[in-house]
């Protein structure tokens, strides 16, 4: 298991401190994460053994950091803050990988300026919407309700990484808090637009999809293929929203053959 250190970088007029978990040795990737906060499991694990993985925690979810969420107010603002994350890690076009909520602002960052990502991975990737398949609002919906929407095995451990466990109050301030953070730039569905700016990703791009997800149903993996010039999909099998976690090696090694 590679070691992992934190970096902080202070963004945004200094208003902004970030907190980004690196491991790993290799080119460049950096990993966005979903809405629930990042979690470090064996799929960044597994992407360690190849890569140098950055993996910023969104502002404001960061333990103890709770106002760093406060000083950037929409989705524009958090493309330009990742920007000069990427100047201050000195990373010029790093890969970029987004699951979820991480997805969305993976292709905003690829489309509003494609020249500093050098390829895309979008895994079960938010963005876009369609009237005939609906995303439900996983922010507000009861979390019974959105167990089998996020996971194909419903007694997968990796529920409890995920997951507001009642019993461990700290696992419920967590979850909640970064639903909130990331929501800021998302709700209300439908998307900010990406769509109109999608043509513009250069980046080669992979889309990853779990083949059961039904939060983001694979119709979604056909839209972003569509949208994104020369984009292919890989789905994975025995999966749902949250691919990484319940096919950790799967997705790692669709991942990592892409970017070799």
């Amino acid at each position: 298991m590679p070691a992992t250190s934190e970096r902080t970088v202070s963004l945004w007029e200094n208003r902004v401190t970030a907190h980004v978990k690196v491991a790993g040795q290799g080119q460049p990737l950096v990993f966005l994460h979903s809405g629930y906060g990042l979690v470090w499991n064996d799929f960044l694990d597994e992407l360690a053994g190849s890569f140098t993985v950055y993996a910023p925690e969104h502002p404001g979810t960061s333990e103890g950091d709770p106002d760093a969420i406060k000083p950037l107010d929409d989705v524009w603002d958090l493309v330009l803050y990742y920007y000069e994350l990427f100047d201050k890690l000195g990373l010029e076009a790093p890969a970029v990988v987004g699951h979820s909520f991480g997805g969305m602002v993976a292709a905003e960052l690829a489309a509003t300026n494609p020249r500093r990502v050098g390829k895309l991975v979008l895994i079960d990737a938010l963005g876009v919407w369609r009237d005939d398949a609906p995303i439900k609002n996983y922010m507000v919906t009861p979390q019974a309700e959105l167990e089998p929407l996020m996971f194909h095995d419903p007694n997968h451990p990796a529920r409890k990484l995920v997951f507001m466990n009642p019993e461990e109050p700290d696992s419920v301030i967590r979850v909640t808090w970064a639903l909130g953070c990331t929501g800021k730039f998302i709700w209300p569905l439908p998307d900010k637009g990406l769509r109109k700016r999608a043509h513009r990703i250069a980046a080669p791009t992979l889309i990853i999809w779990g083949q059961d997800d039904a939060l983001t149903r694979p119709v979604y993996a056909e839209e972003f293929k569509k949208l994104i010039p020369g984009a292919r999909i890989e789905m994975v099998k025995d999966a749902a929203h949250m691919a990484p976690f319940e096919q950790p090696a799967a997705v790692a090694g669709l991942v990592r053959s892409f970017l070799k």
